[in-house]
């Protein structure tokens, strides 16, 4: 606020305006009352914030005194602990002490403000208020004086007036008057003229100052107007004016009295926060004396106890079993001890630069700590400790499983050797296999989204989960794709020729159905259902033409194996590709034409395509070439369909043998009849088929679980339906899928691609 350079006067620059200068100052005074209220107010919150304050400590004294014993030596000691207290309660009842102190201080203050501050304005409030009636009564007296003076002259003005009518009655009476009575008449008007002068004075002088009597002459009246308005200047620039001033002076005064009483309730609070911070600094003095360590030294003396590590834990032979601690090493062990100290040896030397990867992570973090804890850092040491509690927690899962590996490995090494020496490790990777595909470990079939299992990328040996730390490592390294056939042929024959207990027999097949086998490769679609075996093996029989009899069978290009050598497994006949042709036939046949049957339904998707169902016969006009797809006549009609949904019949003309085609495209399902034996109510669903060249190449994806469409723009879904895929998951949760010609969305965490 600026400084005022002239003191204002409200008498010389407001002069008649008391009735706003009197309503501004009594503003102001009633104002002084508002403020006495908010200390009022102000000394009974700090009354409570005290008594709240004070109930406080008290709880937490008790609560203190309850847990001395338990906080300070923990609830079991070794040693009485007497009535001591460790350093942090001792610190923390200073700091109970330091609180009450401080609410003593508010309670005082909250008395002072009432005794010292609030009543003196409300005895100041009340007092200036009555001096400004006395200077509101003295106004209007001052009016009442103004008016009277004012009314006075109103009426000797009025009886000036008649005095003067009078006399120009007589003169027009002295006009008109005969000449006997003309002198009379004159002297009668000569003598109202000087009553009227003498009146005229006299109001005059009654106007202004009763007490002296005076006879004038006419233009006393003119006279006595201008004492009239003297005084009227008087009222208004001497006699209201200093009434105003009296108000001004008021206010100021008041304004005066409040600064003062302000600077007192400053000075109050200032005292009061003074002591309070005396008490808060000595709270400062006394908290870094509690040193951390204090606390621990005295629950350690009050702890100390004997303590006795368990002993090491040692072979407990079974109960039904009987056998010794001493590790096995025959030639079987050998293959899965040199698999484990391979993978173990490995993980030493990983886990060891993952370890000290780690180790200076927790360094690191340990030293931006310190610089925090010194100041020299301005982050969260909370977060820091966080961070060094999961990079510590993450180092011990690593040095676990280093410590592991390494007690593996020596264990092993002490046993047997190194016998790590001269393996050749397959290199294995996880697979899930969408395909019937065979371990060749066991020869057990490795098929489904919850089989997991390994394969070699560099010979393509597989095997099952449990069966990988079981294989030999006798990996022969990077072979071509034929080479990888013949290895995998190899394999399946000898895990086959292991002796094994067959639980669920076969029932017997009458001789005079052909047995139809093939090269047990990477895409054989076998089938473990041994109840399946006589429908796979009907379903070629009831195909024979005249030309073809029944104990003859087509002959298969690589090597075969008795069926009995495996267990409860069933070859399903491969496409025309896979096999050789019948031999020749001496008995005529009613068509040169390759026939074949439907294993699957196909619904056509394009006009060079034709829809044939499950089961159908068809004349196949045009064999596979490669690219997955025949064109086959099916009544009337003649398309493309897929060549894994066919299975082709023997002919009756000699052809020689066909030369092995390129490889299938990867299925999902079986395109074995007998893969869905016993299961005649659910419909078959056929393969994925690759797509046909110079065509766009079609995604399909199949749905994993049920899903009811709850409008128009979704697709209802049975586990196993399948789709062609328009648009991935967008980001939304969903795909648009296309069936039939009709494109909807589907949830995209509820199907898979096939």
């Amino acid at each position: 606020m600026a400084a005022a350079d002239v003191a204002p006067r409200f008498g010389a620059e407001l002069k008649d305006s008391f009735k706003p200068v009197n309503n501004w100052v009594s503003n102001g005074i009633s104002w002084v009352d508002e403020i006495q209220q908010f200390y009022r107010e102000r000394s009974a919150i700090e009354k409570e914030y005290a008594s709240k304050l004070t109930l406080l400590c008290k709880k937490y004294y008790d609560r203190k005194s309850k847990k001395i014993s338990t906080l300070s030596v923990g609830d079991t000691p070794t040693l009485t602990p007497g009535s001591l207290e460790s350093a942090s309660l001792t610190t923390w009842t200073t700091q109970l002490n330091a609180v009450e102190s401080h609410a003593a201080e508010r309670d005082k203050f909250a008395s002072e403000l009432i005794v010292q501050v609030a009543d003196p304005l409300k005895q100041a409030a009340t007092q200036y208020e009555e001096i400004r009636k006395c200077h509101v009564e003295y106004h209007g007296k001052l009016e009442k004086e103004r008016d009277a003076v004012y009314g006075d002259l109103k009426k000797a003005k009025g009886k000036y007036d008649g005095a003067c009518q009078e006399v120009e009655a007589r003169r027009k009476k002295m006009e008109s008057a005969f000449d006997h009575g003309k002198t009379k008449a004159q002297a009668a008007y000569q003598q109202q003229i000087l009553e009227m002068n003498n009146y005229k004075a006299w109001l005059i002088h009654q106007t202004t100052f009763p007490s002296r009597l005076l006879i004038c002459r006419q233009n006393l009246y003119l006279i006595s107007i201008n004492v009239t308005n003297k005084l009227k200047e008087k009222f208004y620039h001497e006699y209201v004016p200093e009434v105003i001033d009296g108000l001004q002076n008021i206010n100021e005064t008041r304004v005066q009295k409040m600064n003062s009483i302000w600077t007192l309730a400053a000075q109050l609070e200032k005292a009061s926060l003074s002591n309070s911070t005396q008490h808060m600094a000595n709270l400062l003095v006394e908290i870094p004396r509690n040193n951390p360590i204090l606390d621990s030294l005295m629950f350690l003396q009050h702890n100390v106890t004997q303590s006795q590590e368990p002993a090491n834990l040692g072979f407990e032979p079974s109960p039904v079993w009987h056998d010794d601690a001493s590790i096995v090493v025959d030639e079987a062990a050998k293959v899965f001890l040199r698999n484990v100290l391979g993978k173990s040896k490995t993980q030493v030397r990983e886990l060891r630069v993952e370890s000290d990867k780690k180790k200076r992570e927790v360094e690191g973090s340990k030293k931006v700590r310190e610089n925090i804890q010194q100041g020299k850092d301005n982050r969260n040491e909370l977060d820091v400790v966080r961070s060094i509690f999961y990079i510590q927690e993450s180092l011990h899962e690593v040095d676990r499983k280093w410590v592991t590996a390494e007690i593996e490995t020596a264990t092993i090494m002490a046993v047997a050797g190194d016998l790590s020496f001269g393996a050749q490790n397959h290199n294995f990777r996880s697979q899930t296999f969408k395909i019937p595909t065979n371990c060749d470990l066991c020869g057990e079939r490795i098929w489904g989204l919850s089989a997991k299992g390994f394969d070699c990328r560099d010979c393509g040996y597989t095997c099952h989960s449990k069966c990988q730390m079981k294989v030999p490592p006798e990996c022969p390294g990077e072979q071509t794709k034929e080479e990888k056939k013949k290895l995998k042929a190899m394999r399946q024959e000898q895990a086959g020729s292991l002796p094994t207990v067959d639980i669920d027999a076969a029932p017997a097949v009458s001789p005079a159905a052909p047995s139809l086998t093939r090269q047990n490769t990477m895409t054989s679609l076998s089938s473990g259902y041994a109840a399946s075996t006589a429908r796979s093996v009907s379903n070629v029989a009831t195909q024979p033409t005249p030309e073809t009899p029944a104990e003859e069978a087509p002959t298969p290009v690589a090597e075969t194996k008795p069926a009995a050598a495996r267990r409860n497994r069933v070859l399903a006949p491969p496409p025309t590709a896979y096999m050789t042709a019948p031999p020749p036939s001496d008995v005529g046949s009613k068509s040169k034409e390759p026939r074949g049957k439907m294993l699957y339904a196909y619904q056509a998707t394009s006009s060079d395509e034709v829809t044939v169902e499950d089961g159908d016969d068809v004349v196949i006009v045009e064999p596979d070439d490669g690219s997955g797809w025949m064109r086959v006549r099916a009544g009337g009609k003649e398309g493309l369909v897929p060549a894994a949904y066919v299975e082709a019949a023997p002919t009756p003309s000699p052809v020689p043998a066909a030369t092995p085609g390129p490889d299938r495209p990867g299925s999902t399902y079986s395109n074995s009849s007998a893969s869905l034996a016993g299961s005649a109510a659910t419909k078959r669903v056929g393969p994925a088929v690759a797509p046909r060249r110079g065509a766009k190449k079609v995604q399909y994806v199949e749905a994993l679980y049920e899903y009811e469409a709850r409008s128009d723009m979704e697709w209802n879904m049975a586990e196993g339906d399948r789709f062609v895929l328009i648009n991935r998951d967008s980001g939304d949760g969903w795909a648009d899928v296309e069936r039939g010609g009709v494109t909807k969305s589907v949830p995209a965490n509820y199907i898979q691609e096939v």
